[in-house]
């Protein structure tokens, strides 16, 4: 496993600086592999996170576990909480870390001689114990896993739009096989379909 300076110097790298929440990610991604007795990173993806916001702690995640929206094992759930739930695919168990609510008072008292709370976290967190801070979880999903995971190679094209759809996340509507755009459910709508709805009032 690479050490904490090592994995820091990588996350640091992807922000062109440090700061305490990639700290937290990189800790909290060590934890979880200690917890769940998984070598990090594990070369087989065995390793699945549920991260609960975006930015810096994701990043300090994905170095210390390899887990990535890329490698299709981590997936954000935007809370806006720096927490993650990580899972072992092999036996499902599943832990929920999230830093302590006293973690930044006591990085004060870690780093009395810290010129500002940022400093002090910075420096703090990367060597207060763990029990200190954070506070963890063993959670049982609400999710499917195996929904989430697919299976590799699938492939269907939207009977409304005619795009690929890829690994079983198609709608069945009425008979048809359909994209979750097309289904209702998009996050996004083209300019003609926008002036067309204006149109109608």
């Amino acid at each position: 496993m690479r050490d904490l300076e090592t994995l820091l110097a990588e996350s640091a790298a992807l922000h062109n600086h440090l700061c305490p929440r990639q700290v937290l990610g990189v800790r909290m991604g060590l934890l979880a592999g200690e917890l769940l007795h998984i070598e990090l990173p594990h070369p087989d993806k065995r390793l699945f996170t549920f991260v609960e916001t975006d930015g810096c702690g994701l990043d300090g995640i994905a170095v210390a576990t390899g887990c990535t929206a890329g490698h299709r094992n981590m997936r954000v759930m935007d809370y806006g909480k720096m927490a993650a739930t990580f899972v072992d695919v092999i036996t499902r168990e599943s832990i929920r870390i999230v830093p302590s609510p006293e973690a930044r008072v006591r990085a004060r008292d870690y780093m009395t001689d810290s010129s500002n709370r940022w400093q002090a976290q910075l420096h703090a967190y990367q060597i207060m114990p763990a029990e200190e801070l954070f506070a963890v979880k063993s959670v049982a999903l609400t999710v499917s896993l195996d929904r989430i995971l697919s299976e590799h190679g699938l492939r269907v094209n939207c009977e409304f739009c005619g795009e690929e759809v890829m690994n079983g996340r198609e709608e069945a509507v009425d008979g048809r096989v359909l994209c979750r755009s097309c289904a209702g459910d998009a996050y996004y709508t083209t300019a003609e379909s926008l002036k067309k709805a204006i149109a109608q009032g």
